[in-house]
């Protein structure tokens, strides 16, 4: 174990840390909210000694914060399990990616009998979400992976930026916040309000925003979350075991065009390509910083207007997850035959960044079969110093 993990097992065990006034043990329960048991997540990892544990959100779930401190919780209480942890971190991604994506970054891997969600700061601050798409991707989520197994059991943490914190400390609710609850509520899976916890810790004056780390925490502030889903999972320990596993209710949906048939469709599905090239770019000679995990990545290439593609799909909506830098352009889309529509895909952080991102073209269309038709546009954004198009994957629900 690294030193890094043996400090935070510290913390979470209640070892004294360097700050006497602060404690990773939260004051109390307030911000704690247990819904529906985790008696299915128990069964499997004390009858059958296995479990597949899985996380999935941005940057916070992807960086070595709250998710390996919350593995070795669950190596802690569950010593004899031999425990599959998947992590489906992606920075910069919102709810929208993470309910295209699902399917194969996390369900194609097994039945997940414990599922950790974090989006709450990515909807809010990356993607500018409405309450319509906080519900549709969050739904998404939770909807496919209990269809996928009925008794999975879930967690969705709430992180926090400084635009809502404020916001709390205003008495009001963020929106992503408020968004994530509803469904959360109607699935009855649980939450933890890390950010109204340390909203209530920096008004009781027994933490700061710098002690706790900022948008990504630092150990303590990791720590504080860790330590809550910790007494998620004790309070759940003096409920009955059942004999064997518990399918989930499954209610109607919140939004019958919510991502509960999101998935990801390969790049090379799209035809009568004009202009357009499947490749891996040529990073080095990009202006923009590219992130490892996408420079092996085959993409749909397109870098001049006029370019075109046509796409045939089944489903509600369409889209594209693409990198956006800065060259990022303007592409015109109509489905069936319609007007077309322009979608922008260069991004605020585009400027530095081929940054990854969900567009949608189409996401009210009626169930059936559909055609797709792309163009890139001359036009572009005023900070763009291109017309291009990259596509990892094309999305449809």
């Amino acid at each position: 174990m690294s030193s890094f993990l043996k400090s935070v097992v510290a913390i979470l065990l209640g070892a004294a840390i360097t700050t006497p006034c602060l404690r990773a043990e939260p004051t109390g329960d307030t911000n704690i909210h247990p819904r529906g048991t985790f008696a299915n997540a128990r069964l499997r990892f004390e009858q059958d000694k296995q479990g597949h544990v899985a996380f999935i959100g941005g940057s916070i779930t992807e960086m070595n914060g709250y998710r390996p401190m919350v593995m070795e919780v669950l190596k802690r209480r569950f010593p004899e399990t031999e425990f599959t942890f998947t992590d489906a971190g992606i920075s910069s991604t919102c709810s929208t990616t993470g309910a295209f994506r699902l399917a194969e970054h996390v369900l194609d891997k097994g039945p997940v009998d414990l599922f950790f969600v974090e989006f709450a700061v990515n909807d809010d601050q990356d993607a500018g979400h409405a309450r319509r798409e906080c519900i549709r991707g969050m739904e998404g989520i939770i909807r496919q992976t209990r269809t996928h197994n009925p008794g999975a059991d879930i967690v969705v943490t709430h992180f926090v930026n400084p635009g809502m914190l404020a916001k709390w400390q205003r008495g009001e609710v963020p929106l992503p916040v408020a968004a994530h609850n509803a469904v959360a509520a109607h699935y009855q899976v649980s939450t933890i309000n890390l950010a109204k916890e340390v909203a209530d810790r920096i008004t009781a004056k027994t933490l700061t925003w710098e002690q706790f780390g900022g948008t990504h925490p630092k150990p303590h502030g990791n720590a504080i979350a860790a330590t809550m889903i910790d007494r998620l999972i004790e309070q759940s320990m003096s409920d009955p075991t059942p004999a064997k596993a518990i399918p989930h209710a499954m209610p109607q949906l919140l939004d019958s065009k919510s991502y509960a048939r999101g998935r990801l469709l390969q790049p090379n599905v799209a035809s009568d390509l004009k202009g357009m090239m499947i490749k891996v770019p040529a990073w080095k000679e990009l202006k923009g910083s590219s992130r490892g995990r996408f420079t092996k990545e085959l993409l749909l290439c397109a870098e001049e207007p006029e370019s075109e593609l046509t796409l045939k799909f089944d489903g509600t909506a369409i889209g594209a997850y693409v990198l956006a830098g800065p060259d990022a352009g303007i592409v015109e889309t109509s489905v069936d035959g319609g007007p077309y529509q322009k979608t922008n895909l260069f991004h605020r952080f585009s400027s530095g960044l081929h940054y990854p991102r969900t567009v949608l073209f189409g996401a009210d269309l009626a169930t059936g079969a559909h055609v797709l038709r792309l163009r890139v546009a001359d036009a572009k954004h005023a900070d763009s110093i291109g017309n291009a198009m990259r596509v990892l994957n094309f999305v449809a629900n």
